[in-house]
């Protein structure tokens, strides 16, 4: 990668200079603007101190090196502002580029071993098995999902899993709609009101016993809409499998014997203060009942005796409040808080016709992500929901997201992947063999638009990188769409086959819509979004 090729020069040279002590790494960034080259490096001012010199000078001496003995590749090295080393390239690299996309392939390009191994359980959705997934489930699957996946591109080994909280008083209200309607009653006060209740209740077999058949049924409906997102996890945690076990009352006991729970007033109390909550929580309430906290916390315990070496959560909007208790509890138990990690979704606020859409056909006062999947496909969904950060509230406008333009984000980018796939099976009818890539002449690949997919392509693997770390997949959309948007020129600008265009320059340019074929393929694939030969 071109990126060590010239840290590994610039190390050669402030050795050349004795410079001491040597940096421990040599960091190399892709300017923010094109004019001021293709790398630049800090490295002058991150050693200059230590080694007493200024970093300026530190980089012009830097610069006079190299250019006496120019790195493969290099056309040109200047200095920058208080002491940057910016790098000017031929554009044999992003040849080079080509071929490592090709030989590394949608299996190996952009993969890395980043993560070395470390376990991770990604744990998302998570919703209340008493009804239909909403909208707002929607943006954490895709978030979770595609997290999780590039993470496993990174090295990570990762367990999805989705945590039922079956017990409590909404299974309670749950049971207890399900049974009224079943008589033909109204639901209880506080119960669940949605057309969906009916007609579940339709289906009850005599004799079911309701809690067991209810909870079942809400997780096969949530199950069923996930695999349209092509979400699919690892375990479903169920809250009651551990009142069952007697893990609720093991974890308890153990915060005792370390000494971090009292009673008072009758109720058992976390002394979540000693490690940075606001106030103390109670765990288990005056008549006994469990609060929401000792539950999670058994089950976080649970996890990490599982041998995860990572937690990362997924909750929603009003759980902000929630991650200081949680981090103080992991605290609590022994283990270091930053190996709990909380990610939290913002809201989705859905439009239809410049409208706002707030209701459900079926489930009442919410709308049903199963609605959101038929209405706009799940490619569509999955997409637009990774398209921002999750830390924005999110405008989903199904006009945009439907529509078959180039305003529509998924539209774009399975339309470069299908233009790709179409110049293919052009070449394929008119007998055109594909050579093998040794027999390309890259260099034949000089147009601005060709050179322009190939520079989006050698952006992949720190973006991949940048996205595992910062915990943010719509990294990845933002890339995806880029390099779709190079695609597109590409495809306007420059003939693949035809009068005028040499057999060699047919086959340098086959070359590259193949590798960019690689490209959208392995971004689509993070995103869980399909790539379609054809629209």
């Amino acid at each position: 990668m071109i990126r060590d090729h010239l840290a590994g020069a610039l190390r050669t040279a402030l050795s050349t200079l004795e410079v001491n002590p040597l940096p421990e790494t040599i960091n190399l960034e892709r300017p923010a603007r094109r004019e001021h080259g293709d790398w630049s490096s800090n490295v002058a001012l991150v050693a200059a101190k230590k080694a007493g010199w200024n970093p300026r000078d530190l980089a012009t001496r830097l610069a006079q090196v190299l250019e006496a003995d120019p790195p493969a590749h290099v056309t040109a090295v200047e200095v920058a502002g208080p002491g940057f080393v910016n790098f000017r390239l031929a554009d044999s690299w992003l040849h080079d580029v080509l071929g490592e996309v090709l030989e590394a392939g949608v299996e190996g390009y952009a993969r890395s071993d980043m993560g070395g191994g470390a376990r991770v359980l990604v744990e998302f959705v998570s919703a209340n098995p008493t009804g239909p997934l909403h909208a707002g489930h929607g943006r954490g699957a895709a978030y979770g999902d595609s997290l999780a996946r590039v993470l496993e591109r990174t090295g990570h080994v990762v367990s999805r899993e989705n945590y039922l909280n079956d017990r409590g008083t909404q299974m309670q209200l749950f049971v207890a709609s399900l049974a009224a309607r079943q008589r033909g009653e109204d639901v209880p006060e506080g119960g669940y009101q949605g057309q969906y209740i009916v007609d579940w209740a339709a289906e009850i077999p005599e004799g079911a016993d309701l809690l067991e058949w209810g909870e079942a049924r809400a997780v096969e409906d949530h199950r069923e809409t996930l695999r349209r997102m092509n979400v699919h996890f690892d375990v479903w945690f169920s809250e009651r499998s551990m009142v069952e076990s007697g893990a609720i009352t093991t974890t308890l006991a153990d915060l005792r014997e370390r000494g971090v729970v009292y009673d008072h007033d009758g109720a058992v109390w976390l002394r979540s203060t000693d490690f940075g909550d606001d106030k103390d929580r109670v765990l288990v309430k005056s008549d006994g009942e469990y609060t929401y906290l000792l539950p999670d916390i058994a089950y976080h315990r649970d996890k990490f005796a599982r041998g995860h070496d990572l937690l990362i959560d997924v909750w929603g909007a009003d759980h902000h409040g929630y991650v200081p208790r949680m981090k103080a509890a992991m605290q609590a138990l022994g283990h270091d808080p930053g190996e709990l990690e909380c990610a939290i979704i913002q809201l989705v606020n859905l439009l239809k016709g410049g409208q706002p859409v707030r209701f459900s056909k079926r489930a009442g006062d919410i709308v049903e992500l199963a609605e959101v999947l038929d209405e706009v496909g799940a490619d569509s969904a999955r997409l637009t929901y990774l398209l921002q950060s999750i830390d924005s509230t999110q405008t989903f406008d199904y006009d945009v997201v439907k529509s078959r333009a180039m305003d529509n984000p998924v539209f774009y980018v399975q339309m470069a992947y299908a233009r790709i796939r179409s110049i293919q099976r052009v070449a394929a009818e008119r007998g055109v063999a594909t050579s093998a890539l040794a027999g390309v002449d890259r260099s034949l690949l000089v147009h601005e638009r060709e050179l322009d997919v190939l520079r989006a392509l050698s952006e992949l693997p720190d973006t991949v990188v940048a996205a595992a770390n910062d915990r943010a997949p719509h990294r990845i959309s933002t890339w995806v769409r880029e390099l779709a948007g190079t695609v597109h020129g590409f495809y306007h600008d420059c003939y693949v086959l035809g009068e005028g265009v040499s057999p060699e320059l047919t086959q340098a340019r086959l070359a590259l819509v193949e590798a960019a074929a690689v490209g959208l393929a392995i971004g689509l694939d993070l995103l869980g979004v399909s790539a379609p030969d054809q629209l």
